[in-house]
């Protein structure tokens, strides 16, 4: 039990450093450009890419660690291989619900009168 709510302990940090990461980069005026804004930091682009590359990342150690338990590794513990999956399922979730709300985002703007 007590590994549970270590690793959910671990999600939930990475989870506040992605949010503070995120809220850290607010817009600041850049006057050498008429008072326009421009933000500071990871695009948009490289934020999206390491997002994905990070939910790649826990489902490939959560195929890594089934295999090893199913080939009989005594090092790789049920426990660890079921939260393993959770998270890589978990992750995949968080990502598709992030894909449909750019898609309908998308969509609302194509959607705008001219």
């Amino acid at each position: 039990m007590t590994t549970t709510r270590a690793d959910i302990n671990s999600v939930l940090v990475q989870m506040r450093q992605m949010q503070v990461q995120v809220q850290s980069q607010v817009e600041k005026p850049d006057l050498a450009h008429n008072g326009v804004n421009k933000t500071e930091g990871p695009n948009f682009s490289e934020m999206m890419e390491n997002a994905v590359g990070a939910v790649n990342d826990q489902q490939m150690q959560a195929k890594a660690l089934s295999t090893a338990y199913e080939q009989g590794d005594t090092s790789v513990d049920l426990t660890q291989v079921m939260i393993s999956m959770q998270k890589a399922s978990l992750s995949f979730e968080a990502m598709t619900q992030v894909r449909n709300r750019l898609v309908r985002a998308y969509e609302d703007i194509m959607n705008m009168p001219v």
